[in-house]
């Protein structure tokens, strides 16, 4: 799932794991750019009670953003330059799903990829991607949009199935809304028109007028 900043990227990441851990399933979120607590408040506040699932223990949320803020306070402090293990380490995200986990959100795997070449995040994106199917794991990597683009779009070669979400003008109602785009989902008929949607006190809801 790919987007410009505002497009409801981490929401539809959200819906996801809330209706895994509604189906029973063991759940689990890698956050390299929110804390749990905003996450958590996030859902709340759009009808999604994740809160519930992470005490009891059916959701877990690795802390990589507040890992990430640490290192990078101890690397300036102790005036140390190389920080590329820290931003590189995609294939190492592997290490941080917790046994037993069903369904994955992985947001936002576009942090790992700022000194990386396109051949290197491939390589790690690809061996990613292999080792969630071989643990039988759904899981949604959440890539920004100018991540995306610096690397190629290679990402889509991938995976399953992509979506990117955007913010753009109706030209007939002089509004801005938020769009989906299925561009690609293997093994099944997909639409190429662009799916309106909102964001509202419940979620996502389709628009369909």
């Amino acid at each position: 799932l790919t987007g410009t900043t505002g497009s409801g990227k981490t929401i539809m990441g959200l819906h996801l794991i809330n209706q895994g851990c509604l189906d029973g399933k063991k759940c689990a979120i890698i956050a390299t750019e929110e804390t749990p607590e905003d996450l958590i408040a996030q859902a709340e506040s759009l009808g999604m009670p994740i809160s519930k699932y992470y005490k009891k223990g059916i959701l877990s949320i690795e802390r990589v953003y507040d890992e990430r803020a640490e290192y990078i306070k101890d690397v300036l402090e102790f005036a140390v330059t190389d920080i590329d293990e820290l931003q590189s380490n995609i294939i190492g995200l592997l290490d941080r799903i917790p046994n037993g986990a069903e369904t994955v959100l992985i947001d936002n795997i576009g942090v790992f990829s700022l000194n990386m070449s396109p051949n290197e995040f491939r390589a790690q994106f690809d061996a990613l991607v292999h080792g969630l199917s071989k643990k039988n794991i759904t899981g949604m990597l959440i890539m920004d949009l100018a991540s995306d683009e610096r690397m190629g779009g290679i990402a889509a070669y991938s995976v399953y199935g992509v979506l990117k979400t955007s913010v753009k003008d109706n030209p007939y109602t002089g509004s801005r809304e938020r769009v989906l785009e299925i561009l690609k989902i293997r093994n099944t008929k997909i639409s190429i028109d662009p799916i309106r949607f909102d964001v509202t006190a419940s979620g996502i809801v389709i628009l369909t007028k």
